[in-house]
């Protein structure tokens, strides 16, 4: 991500509508895992912290990221441990995390795999690997290049990634399929049309707190209860759920 957009990251993690609506999703997936108050949650690519003290009603938590920007950030808003490191070696032993999250993260990795396989390792035999990406490589614009990322996935790509480490997938299935028309739509406007003056803006800074946001977010916030029961077939991101098998 670009350095100055961690300031902006770190003022809107909290109440923008796609943080908040993806938190509610987490939420129903979370709760499904029954985890117990001393389960480890490790995030992977924690940013500025936001989703850290969301993290804590499901367990202990520790956040990892690599920019030392984001770092501080974190450690501002929070008191959840907030480490340094690369998500190619953490720094856990093997088999001793309850719960891997990594939220927008690998996208930005040049070596994928190698993350992956950080995450089956680190992740103890029966424990969970939470993961979102952006899907649909054909979506790419502005905003992929603003966040620096590597790739955009298809789910199949993705699935193989996960299978190739050893998970076994539970849920696999889009996000933010409600909204993706407009979404969309957005991304390929920003596309063709040039910026305004040649500033490069942010999505996130589009839309401010206000009874819009927060339609946004509860549309957002709507699909925890359709992947209650479904998998979504399209959608701005993919979301994946993967165990350790208990045999590792």
């Amino acid at each position: 991500m670009e350095e100055t957009f961690y300031e902006e990251y770190a003022q809107i993690e909290a109440t923008h509508w796609w943080f908040e609506g993806r938190r509610a999703i987490f939420d129903k997936i979370l709760r499904s895992l029954e985890l117990g108050n001393d389960s480890l949650l490790v995030d992977l690519g924690c940013g500025t912290g936001a989703n850290l003290n969301f993290l804590t009603g499901y367990g202990r938590a520790i956040g990892l990221d690599w920019g030392a920007a984001a770092a501080r950030y974190a450690r501002q808003r929070t008191s959840v441990p907030v480490l340094r490191g690369d998500v190619t070696a953490l720094p856990f032993k093997t088999g001793t995390v309850d719960v891997i999250t990594a939220f927008d993260l690998i996208e930005h990795i040049d070596d994928d795999r190698a993350c992956v396989h950080e995450l089956a390792r680190v992740c103890r035999p029966g424990g969970h690997v939470l993961v979102t990406v952006p899907a649909s490589p054909w979506m790419w614009g502005r905003q992929d290049t603003i966040n620096h990322h590597k790739r955009r996935y298809s789910g199949p790509d993705l699935a193989q990634l996960f299978r190739e480490q050893g998970l076994e997938i539970r849920r696999f299935t889009h996000l933010n399929t409600l909204l993706f028309p407009v979404v969309a739509a957005v991304r390929l406007f920003r596309r063709v049309v040039p910026e305004k003056n040649g500033e490069v803006i942010s999505d996130f800074s589009m839309n401010k707190p206000g009874p819009v946001n927060t339609l946004l977010g509860r549309l957002f916030g709507m699909e925890a209860h359709l992947i209650k029961r479904w998998d979504l077939p399209v959608g701005v991101s993919l979301l994946c759920l993967a165990r350790t098998p208990l045999g590792a």
